[in-house]
């Protein structure tokens, strides 16, 4: 757990524990890409291309798995071996808007920090790099995971970097969700004026997805030596991750590492020994039995896939079960542009398949 110090995973009120182990029948996983190394961030094009890091070494590949290419679209320097390539979105309308934008953690000059960068794809090529966001990393929970929404604009989970106090500091932008522009501005809507801040008081997260139903953004969240936790994530609510968190009692989880700042919001569900979650995002078309319309999400403690169905609201979890078992850690999950779900490990990027 220690190289992937960027997981983060926000949960809700009910327990996990006791939830049903093991295997679902009816769905296996199928490798796409093989060695690779580190692939924590990954994306689709509309072709069926794929972006992905391998995280370590910083550089970013394209790969098409119809054609068997896989080539390096672009490197970005100054990773250390415990840093690099979090995250990976592509512009909405790419091609024709022919970006790839990237979450990095690395040394730039002296100091370590996390940036976003937006890359021009040229023939397939990485050109005229630009950082559009950057913040001190802090010493660790980076952070890392981003996405575009349907408002055009781009989300990024932004880790506490070592420092619980910065998850309630509203002028910091760690320990946060944030929402800017293409370019990296504070776009009309934010709560916080010219601020990038979303939603704050959160420890360090790398998966959220939006609910492809309701629209809303569910984040899940790695807590300290407890709580692992389910958030659905509002304009400009406080998770309550702060300096005064503790896995003692009480007050009795999962309020003790939620307890921070102005009317902390609770977690819909929680783990109390941590699973360490990971990628997270929603079945729209997927072709899983029974997975229509449910939020999955990795582990990278267990290697499990977990199949969160929530109730007819949207707003609270109905059932939380693991439907798929790796013989691995899972980093990231992605929807394909044909709806399939797919998920990375330490060496390769699989489908998930009904059998």
């Amino acid at each position: 757990m220690k190289r992937v110090g960027v997981l983060l995973l926000v949960v809700g009120l009910a327990s996990m524990a006791g939830l049903p182990p093991g295997h679902a029948a009816g769905i296996g996983a199928v490798p796409i890409l093989t060695g690779l190394d580190f692939p924590a961030g990954f994306t689709f094009a509309p072709d069926g291309r794929i972006f992905y890091a391998e995280t370590y070494e910083g550089e970013i590949h394209l790969a098409d798995p119809a054609g068997g290419t896989d080539t390096v679209f672009y490197t970005l320097t100054g990773s250390d071996g415990t840093q690099g390539v979090l995250g990976l979105a592509l512009a909405p309308g790419y091609p024709s808007v022919p970006y790839l934008y990237a979450y990095v953690t690395r040394t730039v000059g002296t100091s370590l920090v996390n940036q976003i960068v937006r890359i021009k794809d040229v023939g397939g090529v990485g050109t005229q790099p630009r950082v559009i966001f950057q913040t001190d990393a802090g010493t660790d929970h980076f952070g890392g995971r981003i996405l575009f929404g349907s408002d055009g604009l781009l989300y990024a989970l932004v880790g506490d970097g070592g420092d619980s106090a910065t998850a309630q500091d509203l002028a910091s932008t760690n320990g946060k969700l944030l929402r800017m522009t293409p370019t990296g501005g504070v776009p009309p809507g934010n709560p916080f004026a010219g601020s990038l801040v979303w939603a704050y008081g959160i420890r360090n997260s790398i998966g959220f997805g939006f609910d492809t139903v309701s629209g809303s953004i569910f984040a899940d969240e790695n807590g300290p030596e407890c709580n692992d936790e389910l958030n659905l994530i509002l304009k400009g609510k406080n998770y309550g991750w702060g300096p005064t968190a503790t896995c003692s009692t009480p007050p009795p989880p999962p309020r003790n590492t939620n307890q921070d700042g102005p009317r902390p919001m609770p977690p819909l569900e929680y783990v109390a020994t941590p699973t360490a979650p990971t990628g997270a995002t929603f079945c729209t078309g997927c072709g899983l039995p029974g997975a229509e319309g449910t939020l999955l999400y990795g582990t990278f403690n267990t290697g499990n896939i977990h199949e969160v169905t929530l109730t007819a609201d949207r707003r609270h979890v109905a059932t939380d079960a693991v439907v798929y078992t790796h013989s691995s850690f899972v980093l990231s999950l992605e929807r394909g542009p044909d709806g399939s779900m797919y998920f990375s490990d330490g060496t390769a990027i699989y489908q998930l398949v009904a059998t």
